[in-house]
């Protein structure tokens, strides 16, 4: 072999190295891309701006479509957003430029402009994922053609040109805009065929943007700046309130509380008990509460939610899971629901067999239904109204199959499980003072001492130090903002358990100190109480959004009652648990004197 041809064969050879070193570096799993490249887009759907839950299948308008439609294969948690993502016509490849690129020709029947019509009066838009980013545009415009003494007259219109801007950054894109020209539609006003040629042009621009911070665009309704401002209000509000809160409850053991423990606790008959206070229930402060197996199941599912909210949470801050990722949050929530069901079964059957050893089966069972069962009825609901519209949040059969599987195969052996293992790990339930055999008569209390008045304090003062992240997550819920600031919400998770564990302790002590032994369900309900004006919250933000009809209606506050009996849950346990370590506290220094 010359040298000539040698060195011809060492060229060709890096060549192809380079080009499959190339390949690898760049392909749509690492979001990088050479020039040319194609880069995957999906149509995924349609629906009303006022309304998102209420989302249909991007072909049930007559568009351009491939022949035939193929559907992306979907996740757990795609389907479960109501995500049907699609093939496309449209080509965009990576940095080429396209100037009114024909799409395809077709004809409109009138049935079709009469579908086309309703989309633009009902302001539709559709949704595109291009890199796994979310975009949207509107299907057409409406225009007022002129004005008489009668009625005013308005005139349809349908974009049939679409430009795609798309901003990148080296080899890896930033953000994408899909606008409808307004210079290029057709008149839908009449029922009347016609045809249309859809084109579309596609112009990149380079940007600084780094590609990690893509998403942040989709977090702010207005400017991103204003947005931070009012979360660092939000977190100041929070802190403040925690500050005043610790220094009542300072106060209150530094002064009140103190000044009842250096008084010595009598040891005589109750007829010769002069103490009169907390002090004087210390025969009654232990009974344990009715409806035992229910307080248990209360105190598993709680902790299982609690687990699995925190869960999500740690995944989000080490940056396992992204929960603006398409499906992703709801895939975690499925997953992660199943598997701390151990930690209901075990929580629930430990915490009855400090009470009894038997009948704590009972107990396990009514926690694998507590929240679950509420959560089927209400979902089979929504699923029945959404088949209905034949809107996209309908579940399929074969999604609704694997949920059942899922629940039945290993959310309720884990949950079986934690019992079995809370009943052989049982312990006896530690009470520094001994509880006599009939319960002491309550005294009569006033109005402002009862139930309903303790959850409204337990619950307006956790709350109102969450409204304005509250307003944000709704936003993200039933909006198109895409919640991009986790920790923040994290830190506000945190604020929340902690205000209502302070909270939780001193109506305790307020209710003890007028001889109400009867703390266990109340701590409860007060710690939870925030929950209430969560959703009375839910009722407010509906109001003043511009969302209509059934499907909307159903599925806000259908999904939002489950999210706010979840939090209920959560904070009903946390108002216990806290409430029971003073109890103990305060008690067992008392035995000590």
């Amino acid at each position: 072999m010359s040298k000539m041809e040698a060195l011809k064969l060492s060229l060709i050879i890096i060549s192809l190295l380079l080009t499959s070193l190339r390949s690898i570096a760049s392909s749509p799993d690492n979001h990088r891309y050479n020039v040319g490249d194609h880069v995957p887009l999906f149509v995924n759907k349609v629906g009303p701006l006022n309304n998102p839950s209420e989302t249909y299948q991007y072909y049930e308008l007559p568009f351009c479509g491939p022949d035939p439609v193929v559907q992306k294969k979907e996740s757990l948690g795609e389907v479960l957003s109501g995500d049907r993502l699609t093939s496309a016509l449209y080509k965009l490849n990576f940095r080429e430029n396209k100037v009114a690129e024909t799409l395809c020709h077709k004809k409109l029947e009138g049935d079709d402009v009469a579908k086309f019509r309703d989309a633009v009066i009902n302001d539709f838009y559709f949704q595109m994922y291009y890199d796994d980013l979310p975009f949207w545009g509107f299907v057409g415009k409406i225009e007022e053609d002129s004005w008489t003494l009668e009625k005013k007259s308005l005139k349809y219109f349908l974009f049939k040109h679409v430009q795609f801007d798309v901003l990148y950054n080296g080899n890896q894109i930033i953000e994408v805009h899909a606008i409808g020209d307004p210079n290029q539609v057709v008149d839908i006003t009449e029922d009347v065929g016609v045809d249309v040629q859809f084109t579309y042009s596609v112009v990149w621009n380079t940007t600084s943007a780094a590609f990690d911070t893509r998403m942040d665009r989709y977090s702010r309704a207005s400017s991103l700046p204003i947005h931070l401002k009012i979360h660092w209000f939000s977190f100041i509000n929070s802190v403040i309130t925690i500050m005043l809160l610790i220094g009542l409850l300072t106060l209150l053991f530094m002064r009140r509380l103190r000044n009842d423990l250096r008084i010595r606790f009598s040891t005589g008959d109750e007829e010769d008990d002069k103490e009169v206070g907390w002090k004087y229930i210390h025969g009654d402060v232990f009974r344990y509460p009715r409806n035992k197996s229910l307080f248990c199941a209360v105190m598993g599912v709680g902790t299982q939610l609690l687990t699995l909210v925190c869960s999500l949470f740690v995944l989000v801050c080490l940056g396992i899971l992204y929960p603006y990722n398409r499906g992703t949050l709801c895939t975690a929530l499925v997953i992660l629901y199943s598997l701390t069901s151990g930690v209901a079964g075990y929580t629930t059957a430990s915490f009855h067999c400090q009470f009894a050893e038997t009948g704590w089966e009972r107990s396990v069972l009514l926690a694998g239904i507590m929240y679950a069962g509420p959560l089927f009825v209400i979902g089979s609901i929504l699923n029945v109204v959404a088949v209905s519209y034949g809107a996209t949040v309908a579940l399929p059969f074969g999604t609704i199959m694997v949920i059942i599987l899922l629940y039945a195969f290993l959310t309720i052996p884990l949950l079986v499980l934690g019992g079995v293992i809370g009943y052989l790990f049982r312990s006896e339930f530690q009470s520094p003072c001994a509880t006599k055999r009939y319960p002491r008569e309550i005294p009569p209390l006033p109005w402002y001492r009862d139930t309903p008045c303790q959850m409204f304090l337990g619950g307006f003062l956790p709350f109102s130090a969450i409204v304005l992240e509250l307003q944000h997550l709704y936003a993200s819920l039933w909006g198109y903002r895409i919640f991009t600031l986790p920790s923040i919400l994290f830190i506000m998770f945190i604020i929340l358990i902690l205000i209502t564990a302070i909270l939780s302790v001193g109506l305790t002590y307020i209710q003890l100190s007028v001889e109400d032994h009867q703390w266990w369900w109340r701590s409860v309900f007060c710690g939870g109480s925030t929950a209430i004006f969560m959703f009375a919250y839910c009722i407010y933000f509906y109001t003043r959004s511009s969302t209509s009809g059934l499907l909307q209606f159903s599925f806000v506050f259908g999904y939002n009652a489950c999210m706010c009996y979840a939090f209920f849950l959560m904070l009903g346990t946390v108002g216990f648990r806290s409430s029971l370590m003073f109890v103990r506290y305060i008690y067992r220094a008392v035995k000590s004197e």
